[in-house]
């Protein structure tokens, strides 16, 4: 029995599901399996390397899917010279990608753009006010990150319990919950505090279509919620990323430099070359990964249909049996 929202109406999707637009780790293979498993599938454009690499990632999720899927494009700052953001742009408009998740700074410029070309656009916040204004700027649906999340969380420290229900209070649009989803009994509770579905991350990296290697899901599986690092928090560009021993090393060089700590400091640890790198080699420790505090669920590494059919299955068994059932219908009492 399908869960029908705003947010699957208007992306045309079966499960009110989006997989985060994630660096590194979001290819087409990934984002076709969450596509055809009746969710949104989306990659990060950025990952291919140029604009004519993104346009060839198009095209070939179009051939691995025949389903809704959307396309992240992420505006951060950057070691070197900033990718060609706008040569990208135009790449997802020619190839007529029909959906599109911002992240980052200001969307201004790109929601206006994409709004004129007539794609649907998701924009990521992580706070209420970033979320009021994307609205101004029409956007069509809020992401909206928790303190939980992997990647950049931000500097506002609000977990999902408030973010979501102050979403629901003065939010008009509909907004999705992103940040440590990762079990169907969320997607319920998601629902239930006000969104219209549910952005995930790093629960689909422990999948068998994710391109990571089995060393990283091992250590996902073995891992707990307070396996993360959050790092570089001193400089206001916060990550949260996984445990392991180079992330460690960043905390301790960050605690003992304290306001003297600059980015110079870790750059060699912190690279996004030494992270593919360690990818590459299947080093878990070789490097930084991004990864949520969501990886506390994880113990198990199944496809995506199948995890997609078990969350789904958990959200409805929870929405129709337990929460239902706590609903005692009240009569009065004849005289």
């Amino acid at each position: 029995m399908p869960i029908e929202t705003r947010v699957t109406k208007i992306l045309n999707i079966v499960h009110p599901v989006i997989l985060g637009g994630m660096t590194g780790v979001g290819t087409p293979e990934l984002a076709a399996a969450v596509s055809n498993a009746g969710g949104l599938g989306i990659f990060a454009i950025h990952n291919a390397g140029d604009p004519e690499n993104g346009r060839e990632w198009i095209r070939r999720t179009m051939r691995l899917t025949s389903k809704p899927f959307g396309v992240n494009l992420t505006i951060l700052p950057s070691m070197g010279s900033p990718p060609p953001y706008e040569e990208y742009a135009k790449v997802i408009i020619e190839e007529g990608v029909k959906v599109v998740e911002t992240a980052g700074s200001n969307p201004k410029k790109w929601i206006k753009l994409f709004k004129n070309s007539g794609i649907v656009t998701i924009h990521k916040c992580v706070a209420i006010r970033h979320a009021l204004s994307a609205e101004r700027l029409g956007v069509d649906i809020i992401s909206l990150d928790g303190f939980e999340c992997a990647g950049h969380p931000g500097e506002e420290d609000i977990g999902n319990f408030v973010l979501q229900a102050k979403g629901a209070k003065v939010l008009t649009q509909p907004f999705v919950c992103s940040g440590g989803v990762g079990d169907g009994r969320q997607i319920a509770a998601a629902l239930a505090l006000g969104a219209d579905g549910v952005n995930c991350g790093t629960r689909f990296c422990a999948t068998q279509e994710c391109n990571w290697p089995d060393s990283f899901k091992k250590r996902m599986l073995e891992a707990d919620e307070r396996d993360t690092v959050l790092m570089l928090r001193q400089l206001k560009n916060t990550c949260r990323v996984f445990r392991n021993d180079v992330s460690k090393e960043v905390e301790k060089i960050e605690s003992e430099k304290g306001e003297d700590f600059d980015f110079m400091d870790v750059a060699h640890l912190v690279n996004g070359k030494r992270g593919r790198e360690a990818e590459r080699n299947g080093d878990a420790d070789g490097g930084i990964w991004s990864a949520g505090q969501v990886v506390g669920l994880i113990d198990s590494i199944p496809t995506c249909q199948d995890l997609m059919n078990l969350m789904m299955a958990q959200a409805e068994d929870t929405i129709l049996h337990r929460l239902n059932s706590m609903v005692k219908l009240h009569t009065s009492s004849k005289l």
